[in-house]
């Protein structure tokens, strides 16, 4: 997508952010989540179905694994545009973070538009996917993004490697974020390649999912933030949403600040011209102004753990207490996700389904501890894995569930696709790195058990002409109409051989050729079919058209060719009396009277 340049415009700055709503916002820690010295969710607190367990591979729970962003709040003045400003225009600081680069912003207004028509009823602004752009990657380093909107050099997270950071061992084998022993988050939107391996999506048309792609990272943004139903116009979900793209409340709060900032107005800037935050969660040293993250050095946020503990962020000593043995760290219980050692199948059924129709049985799974002992309360993920168009109840391809209290985890409805063959539902528990369960499905095709003809055009024609009507046909299936069934007609030699007639009746291709098999037929919803036209060469006789559907139904249908009946020539007409000669009559003969009379005689 060819980036959009548009005139930067000089806001006005007569409306501003109020900055008692910020604060609010610091203050509260978002409704209804209790966070610990970090602004880290505490424990026990579940704001979100799809946040992150603690312990290690927690950050799997999210898209980023939690990681560092951005933690710069938006200046106070308006972001309101001026009309009347021109390029060139000196623009305040205000004005300057309300601009968002050209390319990025057709990316988070095409996401918004694709998630309008695919799930209307998650009401995803896109200015919600701008302002987690920001807080993630400073709106992709500011636009530093090709024509297409791929970013010049790959954005990357510091390795999730334990080290101040979340624990998760590679899972691309370095193909996202080239490190073959830690995962990193990647890209504009900063997903981590085990949840982008799913997440990801192809907002630019150009065949390939790419995190370092904006439309791409956007589009899987928008997905992923309207899942489970959500309706983000409810503040509770959008809450719940936000948190799940990375659990940390001070997180919640920093995107909602933008969230409202650029709701208030923003506009186009060209790309590379975006300005960079330069405070990160990660780091408590700012980068120098205006410069973003070096391709050389770790590209996000928080590229290096903070190095001096410091008062009220987890430090052990506070200024002039001294030096002090340290304390023996506590251990704390294990969660449940930490106890579980495996997954066992939990009574799932056999999959199968006809395309289009839902499959009868569910996936279910159970979590057991080392000694078989259930375990409640762990989040597991169920994937669908293959090329196959089917989904789980709701469109999606993924779904998390959280055990009951028997341990136990069932899968949405899956409902079967258009395309046929075998696919894989994988259940795998969320932030433990557990080999998990492989179920296979498979999707056949739609079926009809009987054909029956529905027109009563007599099937005749001449040699070398057309056939006046066309056959038409329905399939059912076991009394019902089976629409979509795929259908083959062909002109066989006889009821009891099967083979191509090479002679007779005959359909024609786009090219007007002669065929006399189509394999590429299918029926209407309500189970019809009408073929082709049929035409006659020179040979006469009957001959007999095969068509048979998917699911063993057939008919035989005769076609006659014959040459046109003679006409019947009409018998001479017989003379009437009133036509026949009449001998003459008496009174026509000449009588005596009729001599001259009183002639004398000589």
């Amino acid at each position: 997508m060819a980036a959009h340049f548009g005139r930067l415009r000089k806001g006005a700055a007569s409306t501003a952010v109020a900055a008692a709503a910020v604060a609010a916002l610091s203050a509260s820690q978002a409704p209804g989540v209790a966070t610990d010295s970090l602004g880290r969710q505490a424990s026990g607190a579940q704001p979100s179905a799809d946040a992150s367990s603690s312990g290690q591979g927690g950050g799997d729970g999210a898209a980023t694994g939690n990681s560092p962003y951005y933690t710069d709040l938006p200046p106070l003045k308006s972001p309101n545009p001026s009309p009347s400003s021109t390029i060139g225009t000196p623009v305040s600081v205000g004005e300057a973070e309300a601009g968002i680069p050209a390319t990025v912003l057709d990316a988070y207004k095409r996401a918004e538009s694709s998630l309008r028509e695919a799930k209307p009823g998650c009401n995803l602004p896109w200015q919600l996917l701008a302002a987690i752009g920001k807080v993630e990657s400073g709106q992709a380093r500011g636009g530093r993004v090709d024509a297409n909107g791929t970013t010049y050099s790959p954005i990357l997270g510091p390795k999730l490697d334990g080290n101040g950071f979340a624990l998760i061992a590679d899972t691309d084998h370095g193909a996202f974020d080239g490190d073959s022993a830690y995962d990193r988050a990647v890209g504009p939107m900063q997903f981590i390649p085990s949840t982008w391996a799913w997440a990801g999506r192809d907002g630019n048309g150009d065949g390939k999912k790419d995190p370092n792609n904006v439309y791409d990272a956007a589009l899987a943004a928008g997905h992923y933030l309207c899942r489970s139903d959500r309706d983000l116009s409810v503040q509770a979900q959008m809450n719940a949403a936000i948190l799940s793209y990375n659990n940390s409340t001070a997180y919640l709060n920093t995107v909602l600040s933008w969230l409202e900032y650029y709701r208030k107005g923003t506009h186009e800037v060209p790309d590379g011209t975006g300005t960079l935050p330069s405070h990160s969660s990660g780091d408590t040293s700012p980068s120098p102004s205006g410069a973003g993250p070096s391709p050389s050095a770790p590209s996000t946020p928080g590229s290096k753990p903070s190095g001096t503990p410091k008062p009220g962020n987890g430090g052990s000593t506070g200024p002039g207490t001294g030096p002090t043995a340290p304390a023996t760290p506590s251990t704390p219980p294990p969660t449940p996700t930490e106890t579980v050692d495996h997954l066992e199948d939990a009574g799932s059924g056999k999959l199968t389904a006809t395309a289009g129709q839902d499959f009868g049985t569910k996936v279910a799974v159970r979590t057991e501890t080392k000694a078989g002992k259930a375990v409640a309360k762990v989040r597991v993920r169920f994937l669908i894995v293959g090329d196959t168009d089917s989904t789980f109840a709701g469109g999606e391809s993924v779904a998390t569930v959280v055990t009951d209290s028997k341990g136990t985890a069932t899968a949405p409805a899956l409902a079967a696709g258009e395309k046929t063959g075998t696919f894989t539902v994988r259940a795998t528990v969320v932030g433990r790195t557990l080999s998990g369960l492989d179920y296979a499905a498979t999707v056949t095709a739609r079926q009809a058990d009987a054909l029956t003809r529905t027109g009563d055009t007599e099937l005749t024609c001449v040699p070398g002409g057309e056939f006046a009507g066309q056959v038409q046909l329905k399939a059912t299936y076991k009394g019902a109409a089976a629409g979509k069934v795929a259908a083959t007609a062909t002109l066989v030699k006889s009821a009891d051989d099967a083979t191509v007639n090479d002679k007779g009746p005959y359909f024609k291709d786009a090219d007007g050729k002669t065929v006399r098999t189509l394999t590429d037929l299918t029926t209407a919803a309500d189970g019809t079919l009408q073929l082709p036209k049929l035409y006659a060469d020179d040979t006469t006789g009957t001959f007999l058209l095969r068509i048979t559907t998917t699911g063993g139904a057939t008919l035989t249908v005769e076609l006659t060719v014959a040459p046109a009946a003679p006409a019947t020539p009409s018998d001479p007409a017989t003379p009437s009396s009133s036509a026949t000669p009449s001998a003459p009559s008496s009174s026509s003969a000449p009588s005596s009277s009729s001599a001259p009379s009183g002639s004398a005689t000589p």
